[in-house]
């Protein structure tokens, strides 16, 4: 099963503000400045408005009734893991990949739920008496089945497809929904006149590999026939934090990608902080025209959790870059290399020199931060980013 809880921050801020239901609401940027749309209520997204639009172009398209608001990520998080706990009600095996979306394990849960049906209405009953919100649920015999359901039925669906369905629910659907097609695999595809899922599945696995290269035509042909990773990893396995955001158009200012860049950083280091880990690998993601997607890594020196630290090794690696001031499509950053942010390392005595104090005041500074917003809640406090 994947769960997708429908416009995430923008439901919470309406639920906790009843007066703001019914209207345009944006969480992210203000209007004026320069920053981005984190995310935004269904009503805002019926003028075009989405998620990475920069706000002044949000602002041009909305009427003078909306509601802008700063994110809450402190509040965000505490009603993710509220609806987390929720789901281990139905399953144990549960993989939340992000903020607002899960994979879970419900094979067997038949006998003591019912139906595939029932399992998925289970799962949002729960969460809409205990939280209010909603959530769009997909099910079927493996992740990318399961996650094309739940997109299908945005928002506030169900759709269960059984395995003797697959076939009949994907040869329908555009190329663009199979994993890895993008700007630079769809004129191809388009070429060879394959405009379907099932244009691709009549397809010889030897011509997409001759079209695509070995790697991509399998995989294409693969997931043509619905086979795919079925596999739920639990949280305690994750293997890092990231975040990541595509623009809906692709984006050359380097003040709206260092904003949105720092916006990802805040988010990887709240959560990390909020489950007690520290990482010491950072990771930039871009994601180039046509389709080429690059990451780049560097090793700290000690594990890190701070917002300012992890945001300031993604943009150095950004700058260093041989892509700098090529188009950008998506950027993100993520957090690994774990050890427990609570089990704090011995300083060496011999040692040389103090620890960088920049380090040690931004981790306070971090506390601080997430302290004021626990117990204060609306968006009241959140890092600057200095301009270039």
């Amino acid at each position: 099963m994947h769960l997708d809880l429908d416009a995430f921050y923008a439901a919470i801020e309406q639920r906790d503000h009843p007066e703001w239901r019914g209207r345009p609401l944006v969480v992210g940027a203000q209007p004026g400045g320069r920053g981005v749309v984190a995310t935004c209520s269904y009503e805002a997204r019926r003028y075009g408005v989405h998620s990475a639009m920069p706000i002044a172009q949000a602002a041009r398209r909305l009427p003078p009734e909306t509601i802008y608001r700063r994110p809450d990520m402190a509040r965000y998080a505490e009603v993710s893991q509220q609806i987390m706990r929720l789901l281990q009600q139905l399953s144990p095996l549960i993989e939340q990949v992000s903020i607002d979306e899960a994979y879970l394990d419900v094979s067997g849960l038949e006998r003591l739920i019912g139906t595939p049906q029932q399992i998925g209405e289970r799962a949002k009953a729960l969460i809409k008496d205990k939280t209010g919100l909603t959530a769009s649920v997909g099910i079927g015999p493996n992740r990318l089945i399961a996650k094309l359901a739940s997109e299908t039925s945005k928002p506030d669906g169900l759709r269960v497809v059984e395995a003797e369905q697959v076939q009949a629910f994907l040869d329908p659907m555009p190329i663009s929904v199979l994993r890895g097609v993008g700007t630079k695999t769809t004129p191809r595809l388009l070429a060879m006149g394959l405009k379907t899922v099932g244009d691709v599945r009549h397809q010889p696995l030897e011509r997409l590999r001759q079209a695509l290269g070995a790697r991509a035509g399998t995989a294409l042909h693969l997931q043509a026939r619905g086979i795919a990773d079925d596999a739920v990893q639990p949280v305690t396995q994750r293997q890092s934090i990231s975040k990541e955001t595509t623009f809906g158009e692709d984006v050359t200012d380097e003040q709206q990608l260092r904003e949105t860049l720092h916006w990802a950083a805040q988010e990887v280091g709240y959560l990390a902080r909020h489950q007690a880990l520290a990482g010491a690998l950072v990771t930039l993601k871009l994601r180039l025209q046509p389709f080429e997607t690059h990451s780049r890594s560097r090793t700290l020196s000690q594990r890190t959790a701070s917002d300012q630290l992890i945001f300031q090794t993604a943009w150095e690696l950004f700058a260093s870059s041989p892509w700098r001031g090529r188009p950008v499509r998506l950027i993100g950053v993520g957090l690994s290399g774990w050890e427990p942010a609570a089990c704090p390392t011995q300083p060496d005595l011999f040692a040389a020199s103090e620890p960088q104090p920049s380090t040690l005041t931004t981790d306070k500074l971090d506390q601080t931060l997430d302290a004021i917003r626990d117990k204060l809640g609306d968006g009241l406090i959140q890092r600057g980013v200095r301009r270039s």
